[in-house]
């Protein structure tokens, strides 16, 4: 991962309604691993959570989710969720992730979101905030 923005990390383990018939992580969890470790590194590292956006009256979109599969994750693993904003637009972002298995540091899936930021009550895009933009740009 490139670092013209900041990377921050989550820990987060594989719970077992996460496996699959192939008795491993079912590929639509890797999504909901990423959207677990974003609303924890909104919180923790932007200090900007979730809540906060809805607060103010926005809410984030997945525009388009692209992930690689390179090794799969199992019932025991716990993982390191890495991410950073990747591009700031007016109207988004792009994050780039990174799921690792922390026993070997070994990448089990990469990729990125394109979030649109929107008016929580319409659903319209908004224009994202100079303070937000200055939150997401550490």
């Amino acid at each position: 991962m490139a670092d013209q923005f900041s990377t921050f990390e989550s820990r987060l383990d594989v719970r077992p309604d996460d496996i699959d018939m192939n008795r491993h992580v079912h590929n639509s969890k890797y999504l909901d691993y990423v959207l677990a470790a974003r609303y924890d590194q909104m919180e923790r590292c932007y200090k900007m959570s979730m809540t906060d956006f809805l607060k103010r009256g926005f809410s984030w979109v997945v525009k388009v989710a692209h992930i690689e599969h390179k090794r799969p994750l199992g019932i025991d693993d716990s993982m390191i969720v890495r991410t950073r904003v990747a591009e700031l637009h007016p109207r988004g972002v792009r994050v780039e992730f990174e799921i690792a298995k922390t026993a070997d540091e070994r990448i089990s899936a990469k990729g990125f979101f394109e979030y649109v930021m929107v008016h929580a009550d319409t659903g319209r895009p908004a224009l994202i905030p100079e303070d937000i933009a200055a939150a997401y740009s550490v």
